[in-house]
C-alpha cells in the first residue's frame, strides 16, 4: 500500500485548499491525492481521460482497470478521482454518533480528509464509488472508514457502493486498454487511410477473415507501412465505429470474432 511522505497537518490542509484540490469539474478538476503525495510502494498509474482531457492520478492496478470501464461507459459524464470528504464537521460527527473513531495524525493529532476513490457524474446523477479488494473487506478498522464514509455520502443524497474485484470485468478493462494506445491516431477523409477504414469495416463485417488478416491486407491493398492496419483497427474500435465483445478474450487471428458496425 501507499504511504504518505509527510506528517498531516493544518498547515498541509489549508495549502491543499489554497490549490485547489479536490475541486473543479472535468479538465478542471484536481484530485485531492496526486501519486507524488506517496512514497514508491505500490502501484500507482497517470492516465489521460478521454471524457475529461485530463491525467487521472489512480493508486492502484483495481482503481486503474475500473477507471477504464468508467471513461469507456456512455452512460458517465465525468469522473473525479480521490474525491474528498471536505465537510469535516459532518464527517466527525458521523463517526462520533457511530461509535467509530475517527482518524487522526499521529503527530499532529489533525484529522485526516477521507478519500473517496471515484465520484462519478452520470447521466442518471452523481454516485460515488470506492474501489476495495474482498481481503481488505476482512479489516474490522477498513470497514469502519468505510461505514463513515458510507453515512456521510448519505446525508448528501449520493449513491455509495463498494467495488471489488468481482463487480470488476479485469478482460474489459485490458481491452480498452489496449485500445487507448490508438489515441491520437486521426483519420483526414481527404486521404487513403479513410478509404482503408471504410474497406476494414466491410471486410470485418463479414467474420470470414480475422482481425490479423483484414489488417494485413488493407496494409497491402493501400500500401501502407506495417502495423497501421491493426491502429486503424484500434482506432475504429476506440471510436466505437466497431464493436465487439469485450467480456471474453480478443483473438485477433481468430475468424469468427463477431464484429458489429
Amino acid at each position: 500500500m501507499a504511504k504518505r511522505r509527510h506528517s498531516w497537518n493544518n498547515s498541509i490542509y489549508e495549502r491543499f485548499m489554497r490549490e485547489g484540490r479536490g475541486q473543479g469539474i472535468g479538465s478542471g478538476y484536481k484530485p485531492w491525492i496526486y501519486i507524488q503525495d506517496f512514497s514508491s510502494k505500490g502501484t500507482v498509474s497517470r492516465i489521460k481521460g478521454r471524457k475529461s482531457g485530463r491525467v487521472h492520478h489512480l493508486m492502484s492496478n483495481q482503481e486503474l482497470a475500473y477507471f477504464y470501464i468508467l471513461d469507456w461507459s456512455d452512460s458517465v459524464v465525468d469522473i473525479r478521482e480521490q474525491y474528498p470528504l471536505l465537510d469535516i464537521s459532518c464527517a466527525k460527527s458521523i463517526a462520533s454518533q457511530s461509535g467509530i473513531k475517527y482518524p487522526l495524525d499521529r503527530v499532529s493529532g489533525f484529522p485526516y480528509i477521507l478519500t473517496c476513490d471515484f465520484m462519478i457524474t452520470t447521466i442518471h446523477g452523481l454516485k460515488a464509488r470506492t474501489v476495495k479488494t474482498s481481503v481488505e473487506l476482512n479489516n474490522a478498522r477498513t470497514l469502519e472508514k468505510l461505514e463513515i464514509e458510507r453515512r456521510y455520502w448519505e446525508s448528501k443524497g449520493i449513491e455509495w457502493r463498494i467495488v471489488t474485484e468481482k463487480e470488476i470485468s479485469v478482460n474489459k478493462s485490458k481491452i480498452i486498454e489496449w485500445l487507448y494506445s490508438a489515441e491520437g491516431f486521426e483519420i483526414d477523409e481527404a486521404s487513403p487511410i479513410a478509404e482503408a477504414a471504410s474497406m476494414m469495416v466491410k471486410m470485418l463485417s463479414t467474420c470470414i477473415l480475422s482481425v490479423n488478416e483484414v489488417s494485413q491486407l488493407v496494409e497491402e491493398e493501400f500500401l501502407l507501412s506495417e502495423g497501421t492496419g491493426l491502429l486503424l483497427f484500434k482506432h475504429l474500435a476506440l471510436n466505437k465505429l466497431i464493436s465487439f465483445d469485450m467480456e471474453v478474450r480478443l483473438n485477433l487471428n481468430a475468424r469468427k470474432v463477431h464484429i458489429q458496425v
